[in-house]
């Protein structure tokens, strides 16, 4: 694919994007006190999760572990702790892995395909801690310079996701990225234009700054774009159980191996604890969506004295000691929202602790 009227105005394109940027992009932690470190560290904590939620999440990161030094040296558990409510928890165990090789690494790593070989780095990460550290000449192709991309070709094609479309778009960024002054500048523009202005559903194209090289602004349907295939949404639950007993809690710890969960605590599930649970009270119901799955997960409350089958798997922790366990996000919150409300409303909480 190629971005012919696009490319012939290329340099006139890189001007008002360069331009622009200067005068509206926000102020950002890893921007205003930029190193190599900070950035690797704000691109992982960027992956699958808005700016807003990542921001104080990234001050005390930094004030933990403030380089690839110190956060080499650290213990898997601890900077699984530190990420605690991120999500996508891979991620925290890929920059230790990543800090550790890149403390051992002589040479050290440099360009996009050398940065490829750490763990956690794909193609986007590498590409945009290299331009932006190293001032390679390499774009990078995120969601929202996707939607960027198809706005400005008017490209109308259906594509499976968001990982083809950024696939089959690499080339019509690098096309783009020629010869830019700053290429880290340049894609640190195309995210903040497609974060703040090209933006989905909205698209504020009056105050857009490359607005004359956009063939969709004509054609009126920017905000249709991009198109994506129509995916099956499967629906899931799982029924969990919450048991007191005696000041502490029932926890449930993912096995080591699990591929998103492991090594951190969430609510037990109730196949475990081989009980008729669907005949005790049902103190909360929430749903979430995760990739293409809509989930329900259902707590109920248990008696105090009920058997607790034994298994790996399943733990008693202190409740004063819950926060210094890793719980998952949406656990931490649930967890949190029921002890509210058992203290608030007891009398909805009749049987969790013989005596309480």
């Amino acid at each position: 694919m190629s971005a012919p009227d696009v490319i012939r105005s290329r340099r006139a394109f890189q001007i008002a994007l360069e331009r622009w940027y200067e005068k509206n992009h926000r102020k950002l932690p890893w921007r205003t006190q930029p190193s190599l470190y900070r950035t690797v560290v704000s691109e992982f904590m960027l992956q699958q999760t808005q700016v807003n939620t990542a921001l104080p999440y990234f001050e005390a990161w930094m004030q933990q572990f403030p380089d690839f030094e110190t956060l080499a040296a650290a213990d898997e558990d601890t900077v699984v702790k530190a990420w605690e409510g991120l999500g996508y928890y891979r991620r925290a165990r890929n920059l230790l892995a990543l800090a550790r090789a890149y403390v051992e690494a002589d040479p050290k790593p440099e360009t996009a395909a050398e940065w490829l070989e750490l763990p956690g780095v794909g193609p986007y990460t590498a590409a945009a801690i290299a331009s932006i550290s190293h001032h390679e000449e390499i774009a990078v192709v995120d969601g929202n310079v996707v939607r960027i991309l198809t706005r400005l070709l008017d490209d109308r094609t259906a594509y499976k996701d968001a990982s083809q479309a950024a696939r089959q778009l690499t080339s019509v960024a690098n096309q783009l990225i020629g010869g830019a002054a700053s290429p880290g500048d340049h894609n640190q523009a195309m995210m903040e234009l497609g974060a703040t202005v090209c933006t989905r559903g909205n698209p504020l194209c009056p105050l857009c700054p490359v607005q004359a090289h956009c063939r969709s602004r004509y054609s009126g349907e920017a905000d249709l774009l991009p198109i994506f295939a129509k995916r099956t949404t499967t629906y899931r639950e799982i029924n969990r159980c919450w048991l007191e007993h005696e000041g502490r809690l029932l926890l449930q710890k993912a096995p080591s191996d699990s591929p998103r969960l492991a090594g951190l605590y969430e609510l037990p599930e109730g196949r475990l604890l081989h009980v008729n649970y669907e005949k005790q009270p049902l103190i909360l119901s929430k749903k979430r969506g995760i990739a293409n799955e809509l989930i329900e997960e259902r707590i109920y409350a248990l008696p105090g004295d009920t058997t607790v089958p034994g298994s790996p798997d399943l733990h008693w922790i202190e409740l004063d000691q819950l926060d210094a366990i890793t719980l998952s996000g949406p656990h931490r919150r649930w967890v949190e929202e029921i002890l509210g409300a058992r203290a608030n409303t007891p009398q909805l909480f009749p049987r969790l602790t013989p005596g309480m």
